[in-house]
């Protein structure tokens, strides 16, 4: 038998904001991403995706701004991308029970 809790965060403001910038990161680098992969004609490995929207643009005057979270979400949109595209070839494909998705 599994456990089950149900908890609810209230954050102070400072943790409001910290949050805030936290997911504002995580959404540009998802959406930068996603037009990267929406252009080219491959689509690039995880590790090479996160190299160019989050390792390269960190170091650019535009989005110097990335190095003032923690790496880990801003790998883990990646990821979910991947895996969002994963599940769309997959049900595509016919892999996937469920309904057909769309692109990502």
């Amino acid at each position: 038998m599994k456990a089950r809790y149900q908890c609810r965060f209230y954050p102070t403001d400072q943790q409001r904001q910290s949050l805030a910038q936290l997911f504002g990161c995580v959404r540009v680098v998802w959406n930068d991403a996603l037009a990267i992969c929406k252009t080219s004609a491959k689509l690039p490995k995880s590790g090479a995706l996160q190299k160019m929207v989050i390792t390269q643009a960190k170091k650019t005057d535009e989005r110097v701004w990335l190095s003032s979270v923690s790496n880990i979400p801003l790998q883990q949109s990646v990821a979910d991308l991947g895996i969002a595209y994963q599940n769309f070839f997959n049900a595509r494909n016919g892999k996937r029970k469920g309904s057909k998705m769309g692109l990502p």
